[in-house]
């Protein structure tokens, strides 16, 4: 059994800000060495969210879309009176998403759809500097 974890740092926006990661992803998976296995990616951090869709700008958008109305960017949060910050919207859309997901390996590589991409959302409020841990365990 093989256990490899690297991570990565990327720049974003916030506000909802969504990016592909797969090929940050798929090195770290390819040079773990594993052929058969499951890889987790985690976003560190309360105001982010990792998933798989489409990367294309329709689907981004519709994404970005059905947040807004599930959990709107408005201050009407207890957190935001609680803190005196606006990003109360930001924790609950992280929540709602979850900071980590699983996918299988396979043949040395991360094992998707063929229209199917990692991506980071990073809903707070202004930029960050996001760190990604990717864990892949398996057989080499």
């Amino acid at each position: 059994m093989t256990v490899v974890q690297n991570e990565f740092s990327i720049s974003t926006h916030g506000r909802c800000d969504v990016l592909d990661i797969s090929a940050q992803v798929g090195r770290i998976v390819a040079e773990s060495g594993v052929k058969t296995g499951l890889a987790n990616i985690s976003g560190i951090g309360s105001t982010l969210g990792v998933t798989t869709l489409e990367y294309e700008s329709g689907c981004v958008a519709d994404l970005k879309r059905s947040l807004e109305k599930i959990a709107p960017s408005n201050t009407d949060y207890a957190h935001n009176a609680r803190w005196g910050d606006e990003n109360g919207y930001s924790h609950l859309r992280s929540a709602l998403m979850g900071t980590a997901k699983s996918y299988p390996v396979s043949g040395g590589r991360l094992f998707l759809g063929t229209w199917q991409q990692v991506v980071l959302c990073d809903f707070d409020d202004g930029p960050r500097e996001r760190r990604v841990v990717v864990t892949v365990i398996g057989e080499a």
